[in-house]
């Protein structure tokens, strides 16, 4: 049985910059999906974005 892929070292994941704070923050397994939309560090960010970054509908 051959072993199981390696995962790979926090420091290769990618990173982005949050909008809000400015703080690098790093790739998350329950992001995988959506990472191209993700855009804040966390939740606390989320909820003090700036008022023209509100999505329009």
């Amino acid at each position: 049985m051959p072993p199981p892929p390696k995962k790979p070292k926090k420091a290769d994941l990618p990173q982005k910059l949050c909008v809000t704070c400015g703080r690098p923050f790093t790739w998350r397994k329950k992001w995988e999906r959506v990472w191209d939309e993700v855009r804040y560090c966390s939740d606390r960010c989320r909820q003090a974005r700036p008022e023209s970054d509100t999505p329009r509908r």
